[in-house]
């Protein structure tokens, strides 16, 4: 590897097949890259039996005692027959393998496709599921994996955004903005109250649950963090008010048929929201010497960009004033 290259440049198929045969399967040369950006993930063919699943961690983003407890949690939903798609154990009961400097994990292949979250009836499954979810996550916490905070994903995203990729044009009205939305965060959080923190998906989108035979199967829980149970619910709602307040009964109808859910948590959904924006353009900043990332993201750090990044920045600023869904 040369200085100027990305460590994921490694990642050939011979490379690939290496891995997966060190864990005693045998490939049959058949690889597909999958749609991942973060990690990188590969559909790998197995030879008399169906394909595996392999996902390579992004170097230096986790320790590999975080990662283990990511997998720990979807073993643990698995074992009580929840819809989680858990990786693969070997048979000294090992998840997270390594293979010239990349830590490694193999799940089974999960079919299905994104869910209609406008559909109510999938909404109640949805929620009974995370009910259950969340029961389990909520046993213990994470030693090792962090909590989704202010102060990561909103004060730290701003530096980095305003040190290194804002233009100059916005920079003010960046600071600003952002200085307005932090500090509305932060008094949002505190008229919460004591909110419980649990072990959460942390990523609930709908690219991240495969819908098949009526059910979903959860995926993918490389962000999961100690967070609010309502985090794993707000991605799931959308369209006006009274739209949301109707998919959020049908959410929690099912949720609480198997957990409580405390009504002060919905104060947090815009909050969350907020934290979510300006974390997604300082992760696409921090990603940007990954040359996947100017593919798979053209328009990003171009001055439409900002000026729109801006624009929603302060309709949500409005959103954060306005009156918090409640329950119906």
């Amino acid at each position: 590897m040369t200085a100027h290259s990305h460590p994921f440049q490694q990642l050939t198929p011979d490379f690939v097949m290496d891995a997966v045969e060190s864990q005693g399967f045998h490939c049959d040369c058949r690889n597909l890259t999958l749609n991942s950006y973060e990690n990188r993930v590969y559909q790998v063919g197995i030879e008399d039996s169906t394909p595996l699943i392999a996902k390579f961690y992004r170097p230096n983003r986790w320790t590999e005692q975080q990662i283990i407890e990511e997998h720990e949690l979807s073993l643990e939903l698995a074992g009580h027959e929840l819809p989680v798609v858990a990786p693969w154990c070997n048979p000294a009961g090992q998840s997270l393998f390594q293979h010239n400097g990349f830590h490694f994990a193999l799940y089974p292949r999960q079919g299905g496709h994104a869910p209609e979250f406008d559909n109510l009836d999938n909404l109640l499954i949805l929620g009974r599921m995370l009910g259950r979810m969340h029961r389990i996550g909520a046993v213990q916490s994470f030693v090792e994996r962090p909590t989704l905070d202010s102060q990561s994903f909103g004060h730290a995203s701003v530096a980095l955004i305003s040190e290194q990729f804002i233009p100059s044009e916005y920079r003010e009205s960046y600071r600003i903005l952002t200085s307005q939305l932090l500090e509305r965060i932060e008094q949002a959080l505190a008229d919460a109250g004591q909110v419980r923190f649990i072990r959460t998906h942390g990523d609930c989108h709908s690219g991240n649950i495969l819908w098949r035979d009526n059910a979903p199967h959860f995926v993918d829980f490389d962000d999961s963090r100690m967070a609010p149970a309502v985090q794993d619910l707000w991605m799931m709602l959308s369209g006006d008010r009274s739209r949301k307040l109707v998919q959020l009964d049908a959410l929690l109808e099912g949720y609480q048929e198997f957990n409580h859910f405390d009504p002060a948590e919905l104060r947090l959904i815009e909050p969350l929201r907020t934290l979510r924006m300006l974390h997604y353009s300082a992760w696409l900043a921090s990603r940007w010497d990954d040359p996947a990332f100017p593919i798979a993201f053209p328009w990003f750090n171009s001055m439409h960009y900002w000026g729109e990044h801006i624009l929603e920045l302060r309709e949500q600023l409005a959103a954060l004033d306005e009156l918090a869904l409640e329950l119906l």
